[in-house]
């Protein structure tokens, strides 16, 4: 090995350093999009029609990498369903999760899952999602987690 291999190793390390954290910045920006562009309007929507159920709903972003919709028990300030997105630390693609939290009834404390978000679809494709897409997907896992209250045995 010459004296320029270490010089050359050396220089690399430091560029692919800044091509990782330029990465992790584009995937930040990405996600602010995703925010703005697909799920404000998706569960703004969401928000207006689950209230002609009596049901409230609320959204908000938290620290630029978590996006959290919760949604109350019918006529109730009190929370029955958590959808929350996040991107996890140090993400340099939107390569996102989800936590699904939710309570089995008004006197139980929340339990949460964790999972991929929409598995089936790849990380570049995640801003090309429809605001109906998104619902939809709301829409089935608030399914699940209902129908697997009322079914749940005592």
């Amino acid at each position: 090995m010459g004296d320029q291999d270490w010089k050359e190793n050396l220089r690399n390390l430091f560029k692919d350093i800044r091509i990782i954290e330029q990465s992790k910045q584009e995937t930040l920006e990405y996600f602010d999009q995703f925010w703005e562009f697909i799920a404000v309007p998706a569960f703004e929507s969401l928000k207006k029609e689950l209230k002609e159920y009596g049901v409230k709903a609320k959204y908000r972003k938290i620290k630029r990498r978590t996006i959290h919709l919760q949604i109350n028990f019918p006529h109730s300030s009190l929370d029955d369903f958590h959808y929350v997105i996040y991107l996890p630390k140090n993400s340099v693609e939107l390569k996102l999760k989800l936590r699904i939290i939710g309570r089995q009834d008004k006197n139980n404390p929340p339990e949460q899952k964790e999972k991929q978000f929409m598995k089936d679809v790849l990380p570049s494709e995640i801003l090309k999602l429809t605001h109906e897409e998104l619902k939809n997907d709301v829409i089935e896992h608030y399914r699940a987690f209902k129908y697997e209250v009322i079914a749940r045995p005592e």
